[in-house]
């Protein structure tokens, strides 16, 4: 069914950069780019990753992704050449894209593999020299956590959907195994000049349960930046009372579209992207549709601009009734 025309997005609301670039993977690309941290600086060795050395350099970029949302073929045609799968693949080769064409820091190698008598020790995702001839190496992550604890305020609380992943866990082997790559006695023979300053660049969305002992308003972990991305997530028998008053249109996201809150034009030939209106439905025909979901399900609520064209008001993951039990018990593992 298409969804009802709903209530219209707030002309009002404060723009990031990314917000009025039409093309979906320009979008995502600036997205990765100003988007917030999910991390603060876990200092003496998790420093930050900064893209740009001075605000000249930033506002370079955004003119750049301007001129590319103008013409974004090229960036299309380098997406379409890595038939990408995984998120985190996705987010390198436009990260990569941008070092190697955008106009601040300069991409020197990628995935530069360590290896000792033929075993592989670890790849580093990046190494960048700056304009002003700083080597950094740089370790991109991207990820969609849950909060699944109960208060406990630790990063041990926040899982992967299918709980395969912690992110006390991947911040542990970001600065014990794979900031320190570039450090290694290996490092040196693969002749890459150094000094290299390793730093993390890490992205994407932490999601909060929206009722019960897991609400919104759990303490979040120290490490935490309090201006990250953020989500909600529902168990089927809660969604119903959760989504009657959020939108009327909604929508499943796939994986390769977690990065930028998307946005769908209102017609077919526009830029940004195929119009998904037959894919819009009311909250209760979302439920149906994952009647034999087995894990979480990403899915985002839309509402119209003053344009017609869609724009995602929040998003979130549809979450199994058993999911928060097993949720906490991989969270206290």
């Amino acid at each position: 069914m298409n969804a009802a025309p709903g209530p219209v997005a707030d002309a009002a609301a404060p723009l990031a950069p990314f917000d009025l670039l039409r093309d979906a993977i320009v979008r995502d690309l600036a997205w990765l780019l100003f988007s917030p941290d999910l991390l603060r600086a876990q200092p003496p060795a998790g420093v930050l990753a900064r893209l740009f050395e001075t605000p000249a350099e930033e506002a370079a970029t955004v003119a750049w992704l301007r001129a590319l949302d103008a013409g974004p073929d090229s960036l299309h045609r380098h997406i379409a050449a890595s038939r990408i799968t995984r998120l985190g693949r996705y987010a390198e080769c436009l990260l990569g894209w941008f070092l190697q064409h955008g106009p601040a820091a300069r991409l020197v190698a990628a995935n530069v593999a360590l290896r000792r008598a033929g075993v592989t020790l670890g790849e580093c995702d990046f190494l960048v020299e700056t304009a002003s001839g700083r080597r950094l190496h740089w370790e991109l992550a991207v990820k969609c956590y849950l909060h699944a604890g109960a208060g406990r305020g630790q990063l041990a609380d926040y899982v992967g959907p299918n709980l395969q992943d912690r992110f006390d866990l991947k911040l542990s082997h970001l600065l014990d195994h794979q900031l320190p790559l570039s450090a290694r006695e290996e490092f040196a023979t693969l002749g890459h000049r150094g000094p290299w300053e390793p730093a993390m660049f890490i992205k994407g969305w932490l999601f909060h349960g929206v009722t019960g002992s897991v609400t919104g308003a759990e303490r979040e972990a120290p490490q935490i930046d309090p201006a990250h991305a953020r989500g909600w997530w529902a168990t089927r028998t809660d969604w119903p009372a959760f989504a009657a008053p959020q939108a009327a249109a909604w929508k499943v996201l796939p994986r390769l579209e977690w990065l930028a809150p998307r946005r769908y034009a209102a017609s077919a030939s526009d830029a940004s992207g195929p119009s998904p209106e037959t894919a819009f439905v009311d909250a209760a025909t979302l439920l149906n549709q994952l009647e034999r979901q087995t894990g979480p399900t990403m899915v985002a609520s839309f509402v119209r601009d003053e344009a017609g064209r869609w724009i995602e008001q929040s998003r979130g993951f549809i979450v199994p009734d058993d999911w928060p039990r097993r949720g906490q018990a991989f969270a206290r593992q």
